[in-house]
């Protein structure tokens, strides 16, 4: 069989930001987390380039790795201090002015309401190159951003997975996904563990968690996501068994 076009392979670059990297100072953990979610979307990581704080830096690495792939995820730059310059950095590369998104400011007032209210530096995190859309992040306030092929995300290694999850199954080009629901009245945190093991035992699924809170109680629902049925089923069977060994009760399909 030959490749139709349908079958081309995506690419995807990846950009890390910060002098944290770079000096040692900060373990990069996103390189592992982004390649192993592109992963489960079908997209092929293709470059990473790990740059310092100078918008000329910046600007030269996504330029050249947005127009060899398909995507690029840049990670770091994007939060309220006076070194955070990935904004302007990819508003130059793209040339376009950088703007406040009237959304991504309604979220941080909400955000910061009971926080000491939106100071300057956290306005900072509502900036976007003119034309960007917001990627939701459910863990702190500021939002990712997507525009064109690129999606920039925080440079904190739980936000940034907050920021994925949202992406998840959202890229052109990425296999179908299949998923597989589980539920209950199971706390987030005290399954942590579990869900971390299972999905590294799996490497072609992933694991996205939902808490809710309903009628007085905290639960959450578990999405296992991948692009091979053999592989999602294995998973949530293991998963299922995981949460009976801890004494969980369980819906298959969710609650």
């Amino acid at each position: 069989m030959g490749m139709s076009a349908t079958d081309r392979i995506y690419t995807a670059g990846l950009v890390v930001i910060g002098d944290e990297i770079l000096s040692g100072r900060t373990h990069d953990r996103n390189i592992a987390q982004v390649a192993s979610w592109l992963q489960v979307q079908g997209i092929r990581l293709a470059e990473v380039r790990v740059v310092p704080d100078v918008i000329d830096r910046i600007v030269e690495a996504v330029n050249a790795l947005r127009t060899a792939n398909d995507y690029l995820f840049t990670t770091g730059g994007i939060g309220p201090t006076h070194d955070d310059i990935t904004v302007d950095a990819i508003a130059a590369a793209l040339g376009v002015p950088v703007v406040i998104h009237p959304q991504a400011r309604a979220i941080l007032e909400r955000y910061y309401a009971d926080k000491g209210g939106l100071t300057e530096g956290r306005l900072r995190m509502a900036r976007v190159p003119e034309g960007a859309e917001l990627i939701p992040n459910r863990m702190s306030g500021a939002p990712g951003i997507a525009i064109a092929n690129i999606r920039m995300m925080a440079g904190v290694p739980h936000i940034a997975a907050q920021m994925l999850d949202s992406l998840t199954g959202t890229l052109e080009g990425g296999a179908p996904l299949l998923s597989e629901t589980v539920g209950g009245y199971i706390p987030e945190s005290e399954v942590a563990v579990l869900l971390r093991e299972v999905e590294q035992a799996h490497e072609n699924c992933q694991i996205g968690s939902y808490p809710f809170f309903r009628e007085g109680r905290v639960g959450a629902n578990f999405v296992i996501r991948s692009t091979d049925a053999d592989a999602l089923q294995s998973c949530m069977h293991t998963l299922c068994e995981g949460l009976g060994e801890l004494g969980f009760d369980f819906t298959p399909g969710g609650i």
